[in-house]
């Protein structure tokens, strides 16, 4: 091979390895952009917003709403920053050769006593929230929160892990 023909070699390679690492920031940054969809109307998802287009909340009922909410996320704050490092400690246990298992069990027993405790706060937010509703809205928040309880709504009728929940398997 002469030296033009290895010039020509090279330069060539390196034109497509630029398009190529102009393609794939492309395609990273396009899928980053587009990580959620609009919804009808514009706007993303929000959680707060969508109990109130499902209930039909009026104003008043989403002031409070939104009131209980606050509310709730400071009640439960403590627990959930509590897990955060119990996770991380798990986390760090299960990637060590030989895992103690005590340990694990501990720290899992500890993070259920936090997480009871967000399910008990959870249970009564959602109480203080169904005294807000009229009786047909109760009705529907009850529909919400069955769909939200099996995670229909997120995982397009798949349980979280990715199997079909109860209400949905087709057997």
């Amino acid at each position: 091979m002469n030296f033009f023909t290895s010039k020509r070699l090279i330069t060539g390679a390196l034109v497509l390895l630029v398009l190529l690492n102009i393609s794939l920031l492309s395609a990273l940054w396009i899928q980053h952009s587009h990580r959620w969809e609009p919804l009808p109307g514009g706007g993303q998802f929000n959680h707060e917003n969508f109990l109130a287009r499902q209930l039909d909340l009026d104003e008043s009922q989403t002031i409070s709403f939104e009131k209980l909410r606050q509310e709730h996320f400071l009640k439960v704050r403590p627990a959930m920053e509590a897990i955060a490092p119990i996770k991380k400690q798990l986390v760090e246990e299960s990637l060590k050769d030989n895992p103690d298992t005590k340990k694990i069990e501990s720290l899992v027993a500890a993070m259920g006593l936090h997480q009871a405790a967000i399910e008990r706060e959870l249970v009564l937010h959602f109480h203080q929230l169904s005294k807000l509703c009229t009786p047909e809205q109760q009705g529907k928040l009850k529909e919400v929160l069955e769909n939200m309880a099996t995670r229909k709504i997120h995982h397009g009728g798949k349980g979280r892990w990715g199997e079909a929940s109860p209400a949905v398997r087709r057997d």
